[in-house]
């Protein structure tokens, strides 16, 4: 395998080593798999709380930080993190303010926090939970019931962290994360497939010159094959198929996501194609990020997640944040 690693078995590990090392700003559990902001629990405040399988990053473990998350359990490659970690995170950011847990609908994620939040209620933390299911590409796939969360998710990370940040109630910051969510769409192509550490070959088979349109961020089958598409005919079907779904009233926040192998040359050449059929259709863009940050190991594609802003989610969104990967106005 041509991997930056030692053996399979200690992938996750060696990366939460690595993370510790860089970022001594965080607590980070290698033994027990959790991510913790520095000051963690803050005085006050609501503690958010993600997780997911390794293979996204910098999902969540890089959004951990004031801002945005308070923890987050990193599980094995593509596999859900156990419900231990969940509480252990949980009891490290709560503050008596409660715990907001934000699940990617994902079945093994949502099975997973539902019993981490019985057995941290018993602990006495009040918890609330909020799903992401923003992708439009299918309505089942290979590991969920409903849609798949994907980019959306760092926008309820980010928006919901701001509110918490303010020192708002779990309520209140529930009911913001929610409404994120339900303004939320998504939708991946993949343009190679990826691999990973424990197979050493792709997760799917992809035959040279087509592309996945519809992709999720595991590898699981889109809505259709295709031979090859310029950046202009992909940014087409992309935005299309977000809208069709969305439909819009107002700005958007856009999303430009690489899935890991897709350098920013590309991405920021997409983007142009992205704000060119939003300009077409009317949809004024508020913000726009571009990058890497719901990845996909070393799959080469992109995604496209759009959501509809009004005046508080942006001054939300716009609000500090200082993360591994995410950091503006601190």
């Amino acid at each position: 395998m041509r991997m930056l690693i030692n053996v399979p078995e200690t992938v996750v590990a060696d990366a939460l080593r690595g993370m510790a090392a860089a970022h001594p700003e965080l607590r980070v559990d290698v033994e027990n798999r959790v991510v913790v902001r520095g000051d963690a629990p803050v005085a006050g405040k609501v503690g958010l709380v993600s997780g997911g399988g390794s293979g996204h990053e910098p999902l969540h473990g890089g959004f951990v930080g004031p801002g945005m998350l308070a923890a987050a359990c990193p599980g094995e490659v593509f596999t859900s993190p156990v419900p231990d970690q969940m509480v252990r995170a949980a009891a490290a950011v709560d503050s008596g303010a409660g715990v907001l847990f934000v699940v990617k609908n994902y079945t093994g994620d949502v099975l997973n926090f539902e019993m981490a939040a019985e057995l941290a209620e018993d602990e006495g933390i009040q918890i609330a939970k909020v799903l992401v299911d923003d992708d439009v590409a299918v309505t089942d796939s290979l590991y969920t019931a409903g849609r798949r969360g994907t980019g959306a998710t760092l926008f309820v990370e980010k928006i919901a962290g701001a509110a918490a940040e303010e020192g708002v109630s779990l309520e209140r910051v529930e009911a913001i994360a929610r409404r994120v969510n339900e303004r939320s769409r998504s939708f991946g192509v993949a343009l190679s497939a990826c691999t990973t550490p424990a197979k050493g070959s792709p997760t799917f088979e992809l035959p040279e010159g087509e592309l996945e349109l519809g992709v999720g961020i595991h590898g699981e089958p889109g809505r259709e094959r295709r031979a090859m598409m310029t950046s202009r005919e992909i940014a087409d079907f992309a935005v299309h198929a977000v809208l069709e779904d969305l439909q819009p009233s107002g700005p958007v926040l856009a999303l430009v996501n690489g899935m890991g192998a897709t350098p920013l040359l590309e991405l920021y050449g997409f983007n142009a194609e992205v704000q060119r059929v939003l300009a077409e259709r009317g949809v004024p863009v508020a913000r726009t990020l571009v990058g890497n940050y719901v990845t996909s190991l070393d799959m080469a594609g992109c995604s496209v997640t759009l959501c509809e802003a009004d005046e508080e989610l942006l001054r939300l969104w716009d609000a500090p944040v200082q993360t591994a990967a995410l950091r503006w106005g601190r």
